[in-house]
């Protein structure tokens, strides 16, 4: 063989095995499709991607769809068990028709703030209903973000004191019976409706008012066609940050450790946010000309926890562990 034969052959065969080796890399790094009902300029969009996948490196691939443009609203956890999704931020009623028990964790006034919710999470108290809930829907839980208390924000001058003030009020609430039941057991007459159709609803006088933490409020810019905000404070709320099981246990000890540790970074920021933001936001909203106030909490209090204890809801709860979190 002639030398110039010969060196193209040896360069050939190294450039070869250099592409080879490069398609060997791409295909190792790790994709994580991943669905969210929220805007692409919310808040939590760019948290997500500056704490959580800014915090993933190069051995991932986080490829986010926001606004509930791959999957509905609600639909998110029944992809996952399919195998068309592997990670989304769950809302806790979306496990009730599979897991009753959940209920309990989206139960009205049932922690007194913030500082109560995260305690329950940081202790051991949900192990067994966190087992539950990876066992029988097939998710790894990696994260409960918070991401604000939830009040009412009607149109109109009427004042709200209890709940007997909300009778005939159509409450826009997320589509579910476990939701539902929320804004019936505020006193309103609550109706399903999609996070995206609630601003033009609100607008059109096709629901009276909604229900979200402050910083919703101001991302999806409800003040501008509502009045006032009563400051309920009926739902410390906070997502399920989830990974499907079949997309974890693909991933290798290392790949599943940065998985944790970057849902972790991702509930923390997420934590610290939201705080700030709710710390700034009744002021934000007075300057809009909104009437910000607050009612008589403890009759809304007594009477949510009434007509819990009173419903099939609090039938399915685990036994112990409504008394577990009140000490805590």
């Amino acid at each position: 063989m002639k030398y110039q034969d010969f060196t193209a052959a040896c360069c050939g065969a190294v450039l070869a095995l250099a592409i080879g080796a490069g398609s060997v890399a791409a295909q190792e790094k790790v994709e994580l499709i991943y669905s969210d009902t929220v805007q692409e300029s919310d808040r939590r969009s760019t948290i997500l991607r500056d704490a959580f996948a800014g915090c993933l490196g190069d051995g991932f691939e986080f490829k986010p769809y926001f606004g509930a443009t791959l999957f509905k609203q609600g639909t998110e956890l029944t992809a996952m068990q399919r195998g068309n999704l592997d990670m989304a931020n769950l809302a806790i009623f979306d496990f009730y028709n599979q897991l009753p028990e959940t209920s309990i964790l989206g139960t009205a006034y049932l922690w007194r703030d913030y500082d109560h919710m995260r305690a329950t999470f940081d202790s051991d108290v949900m192990d067994d209903l966190i087992a539950k809930i990876e066992g029988e829907t097939q998710i790894k839980v990696l994260a409960w973000p918070y991401i604000g208390t939830r009040h009412v924000n009607i149109r109109g001058d009427k004042e709200i004191m209890t709940p007997a003030d909300l009778a005939g009020i159509k409450l826009r609430m997320p589509g579910g019976e476990g939701w539902q039941f929320v804004g019936e057991a505020l006193g309103a007459n609550p109706t399903p409706l999609a996070f995206t159709e609630v601003y033009t609803a609100l607008q059109t006088g096709a629901v009276d008012g909604q229900d979200n933490p402050l910083p919703a409020d101001k991302q999806m810019k409800f003040y501008e066609v509502t009045n006032q905000i009563i400051l309920t404070g009926h739902l410390i709320a906070n997502n399920v940050f989830s990974i499907s099981r079949q997309k974890w246990e693909s991933l290798n000890g290392d790949q599943q450790a940065k998985v944790s540790e970057c849902a972790r970074t991702f509930q923390d920021a997420m934590d610290k946010n939201t705080l700030e933001q709710e710390a700034e936001l009744v002021s934000f909203f007075e300057g809009e000309g909104l009437k910000v106030y607050e009612p008589n909490k403890e009759a809304f209090r007594e009477h949510v926890l009434e007509v819990y204890k009173a419903s099939k809801f609090s039938k399915d709860w685990p036994d112990g562990l409504l008394e577990k979190i009140n000490g805590l």
